[in-house]
C-alpha cells in the first residue's frame, strides 16, 4: 500500500466532538419543551382555564372590588420600593465583598445567603419581634411616632429581606470579571471616581443590575410567608394580595382566586416582558458603545 493510499488520520479534535456529554439536539430539545409544559405550562393552563369558566361580569367583581385593588396597590408598590431599594443596597454590598479584604469577609458572605436558606414563616417572626414596638428596634421608633411592625412599613422591610441575595448573588460574579485595566486607564487619563463608575464600570454592569432587579421584584410579588407575620393584615391599608387569594381558597372560592392569580400574572408577565426588553436594549447600547 502506497502513502498515496494510506486514510489520513483524523483530526485531534475531529473524534471528540462525535462524543457528547449530553445526548444531541433534538432530544434535548424534546426533553426541555416537554418539561416545562409539564412544569410551567400545564399548571398556569390549568389557571387560566378555570378562570376562563366565570362570566365577565363575575371576574370583574372578583378582580376589581376595592379590597382586591387596595391590595394590589400595595404588593406591586412595595415590591417595586423594595427591589429598587435593593438594587441601590444590593450593589453597595456586592461591591465591598468583590473590592476589599477585611475580617469577617466570609462570614459577610455567607449572611447574604441566609434569606434563601431561612424559612419565610421563620423570617416573618423574626422581623416581627424585632420591629414591633416592643421590639428591639420598634421601641427607638415607637415615640417618635413611627410604625416600622403591622402596616405597610413592614410589608415593604420584609421584601427587602428577602429580595437583597438576588441582586447581589446577580452583580457579585460580574463584578468579579470587570476589567480593572479599564478603570486605571479611565484614572490615568484624568477621569474622576464618578466619571470612571458611570461611565466604565456602571455599563457593564447595568444588564445585571436589571436582572437583580427583576428577580428581587418577582420574589417579592409571590412573598408570602414572611410578610402576613409583620404586615398586620389590614383589609384595605396592609393586607396584599397573596392573602386575598388564600382567602378565596379558604371559602371555597376556586373561580375567584384563580381570578384574581392570573391578574398578578398577567401583570407580572408584562413587568418582565419591559424588564428584558430594557436589558436586551442596554446590551446592544453597551456592544455598540464598545464597537
Amino acid at each position: 500500500m502506497t502513502a498515496a493510499t494510506l486514510p489520513l488520520p483524523a483530526a485531534p479534535g475531529a473524534r471528540r466532538a462525535t462524543r457528547r456529554v449530553l445526548p444531541g439536539f433534538k432530544l434535548t430539545l424534546g426533553y426541555t419543551l416537554f418539561y416545562l409544559g409539564l412544569i410551567v405550562l400545564i399548571p398556569l393552563s390549568a389557571l387560566l382555564f378555570k378562570t376562563f369558566s366565570m362570566s365577565w361580569a363575575q371576574f370583574v367583581d372578583a378582580v376589581a372590588s376595592p379590597r382586591v385593588l387596595a391590595s394590589y396597590r400595595l404588593t406591586f408598590g412595595a415590591s417595586l420600593i423594595a427591589a429598587l431599594v435593593n438594587v441601590v443596597f444590593g450593589l453597595l454590598v456586592a461591591w465591598v465583598l468583590v473590592r476589599y479584604r477585611f475580617p469577617g469577609k466570609k462570614i459577610v458572605d455567607a449572611l447574604v445567603d441566609l434569606p434563601f436558606a431561612l424559612p419565610t414563616a421563620v423570617a416573618g417572626i423574626s422581623l416581627t419581634a424585632l420591629l414591633a414596638d416592643n421590639g428591639w428596634v420598634g421601641q427607638v421608633f415607637a415615640p417618635l411616632g413611627i410604625q416600622l411592625a403591622f402596616n405597610p412599613n413592614g410589608v415593604v422591610i420584609a421584601l427587602i429581606f428577602i429580595g437583597l441575595p438576588f441582586v447581589v448573588r446577580t452583580v457579585q460574579p460580574v463584578l468579579e470579571d470587570t476589567e480593572k485595566e479599564l478603570e486605571e486607564a479611565a484614572t490615568c487619563l484624568g477621569a474622576t471616581r464618578w466619571q470612571t463608575f458611570s461611565r466604565v464600570i456602571f455599563p457593564g454592569i447595568a444588564p445585571a443590575l436589571l436582572t437583580g432587579f427583576a428577580m428581587a421584584f418577582a420574589r417579592a410579588v409571590g412573598e408570602y410567608g414572611s410578610v402576613i407575620f409583620i404586615a398586620g393584615n389590614m383589609p384595605m391599608v396592609s393586607e396584599i394580595t397573596p392573602l386575598i387569594i388564600i382567602a378565596k381558597l379558604e371559602q371555597y372560592d376556586y373561580a375567584g382566586a384563580t381570578a384574581v392569580a392570573s391578574v398578578m400574572l398577567g401583570i407580572s408577565f408584562i413587568l418582565l416582558l419591559v424588564i428584558n426588553g430594557l436589558q436586551a436594549w442596554q446590551r446592544k447600547r453597551s456592544g455598540g458603545a464598545m464597537a
